[in-house]
């Protein structure tokens, strides 16, 4: 599979060559952890792509949900669509200020609505600024258009399916925080957290499918990480992080790979960590 797949990835040159195309929208979704001292909207504010439109992953949420950024329900996730002027018949180019980090979470909160013509723009707004390509301060002029969407409810999974599947072992659990959190060597940047992981799950730090650049790793190079994880990439996944963001990096992998069956755990480690009555490995 070439790098540019208009449902999964695609290149800087690739956005570039298709900057003017009438039905590419193009969304903005950086997001950062507390502690790295950067404002995504303020980023978006200062110099974005053309054209692109701030997705606000903390606000475009389940905001009746006490855990951060859930997947919104899809009333609103349509409407705030609409607002971004992004609807039916349209190419959705995501990306993010960090080179990917926080895109491959919009992806799947689009699939997840039923929308699948929407990729992750591969080394984000690093790799485009470094590049020469050009960037903007303007917001762009939008204009209303509809979007139908069908939740697509197996590819998230609540905490009650994880601790199932946990317990059966019919799913793959794949988490992508660091080893170190993994192992409950380190402390969770969220306080109250335990410290460990989901029992009999996988570790792949998200960062070790990406390049320095932020790019992601090629498809062979993919595999061999997944195979020293002892991850089959063929069989039925779910993917965990801290709060649902980078296991949809874990997820865009896999589904390059040619894996249809990954779902990811909205809730992650912010909801496993907190319960008393759910079970925490270590080591």
């Amino acid at each position: 599979m070439a790098i540019d797949d208009p449902k999964t990835l695609v290149s800087t040159a690739w956005l570039a060559a298709h900057l003017d195309d009438p039905d590419l929208r193009i969304l903005d979704a950086s997001y950062y952890l507390p502690d790295a001292g950067r404002d995504g909207r303020a980023e978006y504010a200062a110099a974005h792509i053309p054209g692109a439109r701030y997705f606000d992953i903390n606000e475009i949420a389940d905001a009746r949900s006490a855990l951060p950024h859930m997947a919104a329900p899809p009333e609103k996730f349509m409407s705030r669509m609409r607002a971004l002027g992004v609807g039916d018949g349209h190419q959705v180019v995501v990306y993010d200020g960090a080179g990917l980090f926080s895109a491959a979470r919009v992806w799947w909160n689009f699939r997840l609505m039923g929308k699948t013509d929407i990729a992750v723009l591969d080394g984000g707004f690093p790799k485009w600024k470094a590049e020469g390509h050009p960037v903007e301060d303007m917001e762009p002029i939008i204009r209303d258009r509809h979007m139908t969407v069908q939740r697509q409810a197996h590819l998230v999974k609540d905490v009650t399916q994880v601790a199932a599947a946990a317990k059966l072992g019919d799913w793959q659990i794949v988490d992508a925080r660091a080893a170190a959190r993994f192992r409950g060597d380190a402390p969770e940047p969220r306080a109250g957290l335990r410290a460990g992981h989901i029992p009999g799950s996988k570790n792949v730090h998200y960062a070790s499918l990406l390049n320095a650049d932020g790019t992601m790793k090629g498809l062979d190079e993919l595999r061999a990480i997944f195979a020293a994880a002892d991850v089959d990439v063929n069989r039925r996944t779910i993917t965990t992080c801290g709060s649902g963001v980078t296991a949809a990096i874990v997820m865009l992998a896999l589904t390059r790979l040619g894996n249809a069956d990954v779902a990811l755990y909205d809730g992650s480690w912010t909801e496993w960590g907190q319960f008393e009555q759910l079970q925490v490995a270590k080591g």
